[in-house]
């Protein structure tokens, strides 16, 4: 069986190595990859590259840049370089979006991490159009609002879209972050009305997790109505691949053969069913 309409993200299958996470997708049919900067270090951007379109692979984004905010000047000028930096990665590797993680400042009030955020992605917008790349706006869930991101619901994500107004802002969709929001099916239609809605990526949320940050569920382990969400995607008029993209401690410690294995045997239950 083949898997042309899947990703998955290198942090998944995180014990791999760059080419081992290229070859073990490609060894299933799974059709895209998308690339965690983690998994690059050390690596040959040209030969990853290459890599990947032997496979026969398309590569879908790197992941991630953002954090824009901080308490100076100073500190959000470093945000700015880095992610500089991961449009350079982006460009060398041939990946058409950078999907970024904004950020947010301890202390600091949510407008002005959203305005930083703002201000962050007004100052690269330019250069990611010069190379290409098209920049997706991730909302991450309320619990890690304090010191991960200010763009804490879907809405939170279209409005700083929409205030941009730049062509090449959208945003990417992760259902861990944005399962709980009551208008979720508007706002997938709105972000796709507007050409926002760039990646879609799907896993599970636990409520008995271990860990906030690194105990994802397998899609079926969890709370998350994924079918009828998959739904509202797809009428939405989606029209990307499904990115699987797990962060588990647990699963890091076993076979990553078997992880992927077991991932595919859960998409089949949930997304080839009906």
């Amino acid at each position: 069986m083949s898997y042309p309409e899947l990703a998955v993200h290198t942090f998944t299958t995180r014990s791999w190595s760059m080419s081992e996470c290229i070859e073990g997708y490609a060894r299933r049919g799974i059709g895209g990859i998308s690339v965690w900067r983690e998994t690059l270090e050390g690596e040959d951007l040209s030969t990853v590259r290459k890599h990947i379109a032997d496979a026969g692979l398309e590569g879908l984004s790197l992941v991630r840049g953002g954090f824009f905010t901080g308490a100076s000047a100073e500190e959000r000028a470093v945000a700015v370089e880095n992610n500089r930096e991961c449009l350079r990665e982006a460009g060398a590797l041939g990946l058409p979006l950078v999907v970024l993680v904004c950020g947010a400042t301890p202390g600091q009030t949510a407008r002005e991490n959203f305005e930083q955020i703002r201000d962050g992605i007004g100052l690269i917008a330019g250069e990611a159009a010069n190379l290409g790349i098209r920049l997706a706006i991730e909302p991450l869930h309320p619990i890690y609002a304090g010191d991960r991101s200010g763009i804490c619901s879907l809405r939170d994500a279209n409005n700083l879209a929409g205030e941009l107004s730049l062509p090449n802002v959208g945003v990417a969709v992760d259902v861990y972050h944005v399962f709980w929001e009551v208008d979720l099916r508007d706002q997938l239609q709105r972000s796709a009305d507007h050409g926002w809605l760039d990646a879609y990526h799907i896993c599970d949320f636990k409520p008995d997790q271990e860990d906030v940050l690194l105990d994802r569920g397998i899609m079926g382990e969890g709370s998350i109505a994924l079918s009828q969400i998959d739904q509202w995607v797809q009428e939405a008029g989606f029209e990307g691949r499904r990115e699987v993209e797990i962060f588990s401690r647990k699963w890091w410690e076993r076979d990553q053969d078997d992880f992927l294995d077991r991932i595919l045997e859960a998409y089949d239950g949930i997304y080839r069913s009906s």
